[in-house]
């Protein structure tokens, strides 16, 4: 890879977006986690939608397992894969309470034994919460970094190993939200805005897999 084109190119994002956040609402720590959680396969937007209300009466481990797993249940029907979600967001509660005090761990290992955090989600969580340096692959994520060919990869976790050497350590806190945000406004799966693309003349497959 070209390092000085890698540098413009986050360069450039930086310019465009110096502060990326991640678009999901929460009140706390604990309801981040679980709008990561319901985010799997779902929209933020979508997500958004229904934490509105769900955060407003469960956003403590404590509060959700009052809730219980079929009032939850309601409250996330339009969720894709809702059913199974809630009952990881219980069984995440209680092991939280039981084993962390009810706090959000701060380790990838801690994370990826909770129901339904997976490798993804976790580096989501270290990268927003906690400040740490590493990079979440997603579908946008993925999409971008081919199209931009920091990787040919389509395996997740390769491509995050291929991001993580080709990528300068001090654009690693904000190149998920950066890529994800890409993705998500511009570099869209389908008949992606290459007229708007900033990044055009940097880009070697010109918005087009």
């Amino acid at each position: 890879m070209d390092e000085e084109r890698i540098n413009l190119i986050f360069q450039s994002l930086k310019a465009h977006n110096p502060n990326p956040k991640s678009e999901l609402i929460a009140k706390n720590e604990y309801t981040f986690c679980i709008a990561v959680l319901l985010s799997a396969q779902a929209t933020d937007k979508s997500v958004n939608e229904v934490t509105h209300t769900l955060f407003g009466i469960a956003d403590s481990p404590e509060s959700m397992i009052g809730l219980g797993v079929d009032e939850l249940r309601r409250y996330i029907r339009t969720i894709g894969l809702h059913n199974s979600k809630a009952n990881n967001i219980i069984a995440l509660s209680k092991i939280l309470v039981s084993q962390f005090e009810s706090k959000i761990p701060r380790t990838r290992d801690d994370l990826e034994k909770l129901p339904g955090i997976g490798r993804k989600s976790a580096n989501v969580i270290l990268n927003a919460l906690f400040g740490e340096e590493v990079i979440a692959v997603d579908t946008h994520v993925l999409r971008v970094s081919r199209r931009l060919g920091f990787t040919k990869s389509s395996n997740r976790y390769q491509v995050e190993q291929d991001l993580l050497k080709i990528i300068p350590n001090k654009f690693y806190k904000n190149t998920s939200d950066w890529l994800v945000l890409h993705g998500r406004y511009i570099c869209i799966a389908k008949s992606p805005r290459c007229n708007e693309c900033f990044l055009r003349n940097m880009c070697f497959k010109d918005g087009v897999l």
